[in-house]
Formats: C-alpha cells, sequence, structure tokens
C-alpha cells in the first residue's frame, strides 16, 4: 500500500475566495467602461424623439383645426387663433409653420436636444423641419434634410387637404 504524506494533503488546487472576488470585480470595471461603447442607445433615443415628436405634430395639427372649424376660422386665408392662451396664425384652419406656432399649441421649441429651420416654397406653402441638435443650425431644410433624422410640416393651402407630417429616422 502507498504511504500518504501529510504534506501532499495540505497543498492548495484552486482559487481563494479573495482571489475570486478581486477577478469579479476587475471583470466588472473592464464591462462596465467598455459596454457603452459597443452599446449605442444614442441612434434608438434619437428615432423614439422623433416618432414622439411626430405624434405631438399630429396631434396638435388635428386639435387647431378642430377648433378652427368649431371657430369658423377655415377660410382661405391667413386668420388669428387663440389656443392655449396664444394667439397663433393658421392658415385655411391649418396651423401654420412658425415656431412660435409649435411653441404655442404643442410646447415644442428649440432647446438642448431639437433644432428647427423652416422655409417657404415657390407655389407659397411652407414647410418646417424639426431635427436633433447640432453644434452649428443647419442653413435650410434641404440641408436639414440631408442628414436623414427629422420630422416635417408641410403647411396645407386648402381646408379640405390637411398639411403633411413626415418622419424620417433612416439617419438617426
Amino acid at each position: 500500500m502507498k504511504k500518504i504524506n501529510k504534506s501532499s494533503l495540505n497543498t492548495q488546487k484552486g482559487f481563494t475566495l479573495i482571489e475570486l472576488v478581486v477577478v469579479i470585480v476587475i471583470l466588472g470595471i473592464l464591462a462596465a467602461t467598455a459596454a457603452p461603447k459597443f452599446i449605442d442607445l444614442t441612434s434608438d433615443a434619437k428615432k423614439a424623439t422623433m416618432k414622439g415628436l411626430r405624434g405631438a405634430v399630429e396631434s396638435a395639427t388635428s386639435m387647431v383645426h378642430a377648433k378652427a372649424l368649431v371657430s369658423n376660422t377655415i377660410a382661405e386665408s391667413s386668420s388669428k387663433l387663440t389656443v392655449n392662451g396664444s394667439d397663433i396664425n393658421v392658415f385655411a384652419g391649418w396651423p401654420t409653420n412658425e415656431a412660435a406656432t409649435w411653441t404655442a399649441i404643442a410646447s415644442i421649441s428649440s432647446d438642448s436636444f431639437l433644432s428647427v429651420v423652416s422655409s417657404t416654397s415657390a407655389n407659397g406653402s411652407s414647410e418646417i423641419v424639426w431635427y436633433p441638435f447640432q453644434e452649428t443650425a443647419l442653413a435650410d431644410v434641404a440641408a436639414a434634410k440631408t442628414a436623414a433624422c427629422y420630422v416635417s410640416y408641410t403647411e396645407s393651402l386648402k381646408s379640405a387637404i390637411r398639411p403633411i407630417i413626415t418622419i424620417v429616422d433612416t439617419g438617426c
């Protein structure tokens, strides 16, 4: 029979609890610093904001038009309508593309996330475009649309035709 040596029983095989805890802490620190670089939530946040903005524009447009119908201010010309205690401009019963109009009716304003630009086309219709904030403001609607992350509102010149509200979030 083989004789068992006492010194071989006391030798450790494996890691101590302290060594395991240190390794887990180091892996946790590495994961916390590396994960945000691999999981980019910025794009998802921009897309969600653009979808929320489109919903706000849609509902505000419908509410203003309903109020214009009730107030009988749907003539195909410019007029004023009081919404939330503010006088706003409407054309043919639909909200105009002025930034102040959208601040009054839907609390949409340029802030730390959204920038806004508007223009008037040759046929007289106006368009307003909201896009994610950039350090340098974009010069016009065409420049804002090149980023492919925006919500646009194109005014209607007829009371029977709803304004066009478009969302593009492929570049967010």
